[in-house]
């Protein structure tokens, strides 16, 4: 691939604002020092040729990857950039939330974020939690705010909190073998005009690995994926991929160090899957018939 930047789609959020339709992940990044100028270089080299957006989480090796990201951002256009970060749920409230985000911008080495994210329910306050994100969307230290891990009850709940609709994304695991929202939060969100954001689009490594960390199946050695795979001439991440950005309303956040699967990453947008490519993926991997609890890892 040559080096000039690729325009990636953006994506309507419910303020009115634009997001792009696929980012750079950054799970596990910072937690080997050997790795550390690697993994910088990764995420420079993604946004050389086209990546605007790098996600993260104050939780990523206890703000080791936020601070990759800041290294890697030096130099950067800000206004170019769109950094998105995650607070956890015992700092999303008045007594924490102001030094928590202060922390992470300052190893982000930014002075806002353009979307913050509460990373999962546990026993925070909603009430809470929407008041201080608006309170940081009038501060100008934060332009938007999101939820993850987030199931239809949880949203329900969260949309009857004075200001909870103002809400722009829900970040949630989703890919060709997780495809639990399909039956009922994704339908809910679309309804409410309320994007996904999805981590793990490819799966963890290719591999689907169930709540107890037990590998069920591999997305990379089955044969309808690779037949998939051959037929666009894509290799079968770019085709996990482009699963998940056929979805008009879904934002995907792959995360690759080498420029290889950089490359590839950012090549998925253009790929088209058609009817019957979905339907040879779904033989191998069907959408939910029932109700299943949501995944995470």
């Amino acid at each position: 691939m040559n080096n000039e930047k690729k325009q990636l789609p953006k994506i309507l959020l419910p303020d009115g604002s634009y997001m792009p339709k696929m980012g750079q992940g950054t799970w596990k990044m910072g937690e080997d020092d050997e790795k550390f100028q690697r993994e910088v270089d990764g995420l420079k080299y993604g946004m050389s040729i086209g990546f605007e957006m790098i996600d993260t989480a104050e939780m990523y090796g206890e703000g080791k990857a936020e601070n990759v990201v800041g290294h890697a951002i030096r130099g950067e256009d800000r206004s170019r950039l769109y950094l998105v970060s995650k607070v956890y749920p015992q700092n999303a409230n008045r007594k924490h939330i102001y030094s928590s985000l202060d922390r992470s911008m300052k190893l982000m080495e930014t002075d806002y974020l353009d979307m913050y994210i509460l990373h999962w329910r546990e026993d925070a306050d909603l009430s809470e939690v929407v008041y201080c994100m608006e309170d940081l969307k009038d501060k100008g230290r934060i332009k938007r705010w999101g939820v993850s891990n987030f199931d239809v009850a949880d949203l329900e709940d969260l949309w009857k909190v004075p200001d909870g609709d103002k809400c722009c994304v829900n970040q949630v695991l989703y890919n060709l073998g997780s495809r639990g929202i399909e039956y009922d939060l994704l339908p809910w969100q679309r309804e409410k005009g309320l994007p996904v954001m999805a981590y793990g689009p490819a799966g963890r490594a290719g591999d689907l690995v169930t709540q107890d960390g037990v590998s069920k199946a591999s997305l990379m050695t089955d044969k309808n994926v690779a037949a998939v795979a051959k037929k666009h001439d894509a290799s079968i991440v770019q085709i996990l991929l482009a699963f998940v950005l056929r979805q008009k309303d879904v934002i995907a956040i792959p995360k690759a160090v080498g420029k290889t699967h950089i490359d590839e990453n950012i090549a998925a947008a253009d790929i088209r899957l058609t009817e019957e490519d979905i339907e040879m993926l779904s033989a191998s991997f069907p959408p939910p018939e029932d109700k299943v609890p949501m995944e995470k890892y």
